[in-house]
């Protein structure tokens, strides 16, 4: 599935989506306007109405983006570790320590996923190209011998996956508890049991 967009822009286009991210981490996808993009980027709101036609369009076409480059940026971190074990280490960090931008875009990102049907079809693509480097790694993994996989390869990922939704959620939310790094102690045990690590 494609985002739909304009074509207007060129360059100047992409640091107007990083405006409309930063808008968006802070004002959620309901509340960003073009009046708030225009401020945030100081670009005119008739450009902006050039570039992307409707509000709703701007903000989709920016959560696409933004999404994108952070699949695009797990594959990198992938693409940098030949180990499967350290793969998913890295990957896991990664997530980990997202800043708060990151996070508070991927929540309104899943909010609105729920209500769009766009949004809902292309937030399953990105769920699926963001998954498919720690599916890969656990694969590799028990290819190779390394990891004795006491469940199958889908439920071990998604299950990581899952949980490092959650603290994203969590962290977005302020709440007290838990540590990221108590978190990553606790995380990585238990996938070294499902994987079949020891020591």
């Amino acid at each position: 599935m494609v985002i739909r967009k304009r074509r207007a822009g060129g360059e100047k286009r992409t640091s107007v989506l990083d405006a409309v991210a930063d808008v968006l981490a802070t004002r959620g996808y309901e509340n960003t306007r073009f009046a708030d993009v225009s401020a945030a980027g100081g670009v005119a709101i008739s450009t902006l109405q050039t570039y992307f036609g409707s509000r709703a369009d701007m903000v989709i076409e920016a959560m696409a983006v933004f999404t994108d480059r952070e699949v695009d940026a797990l594959r990198a971190v992938a693409a940098a570790e030949p180990d499967p074990w350290h793969r998913l280490v890295a990957m896991v960090d990664r997530s980990l320590h997202n800043p708060e931008r990151t996070r508070q875009i991927l929540v309104e990102f899943w909010r609105s996923a729920m209500r769009d049907d766009e949004l809902r079809d292309y937030s399953a693509e990105v769920q699926a190209r963001y998954r498919a480097p720690f599916l890969t790694a656990v694969r590799e993994g028990a290819d190779r011998g390394e990891f004795t996989l006491t469940h199958d390869a889908e439920a071990v990922t998604d299950l990581l996956l899952a949980a490092l939704a959650g603290l994203i959620l969590s962290r977005v939310q302020h709440h007290p508890s838990p540590s990221p790094e108590g978190f990553r102690d606790v995380l990585l045990t238990q996938l070294r049991l499902m994987l079949g690590i020891n020591g």
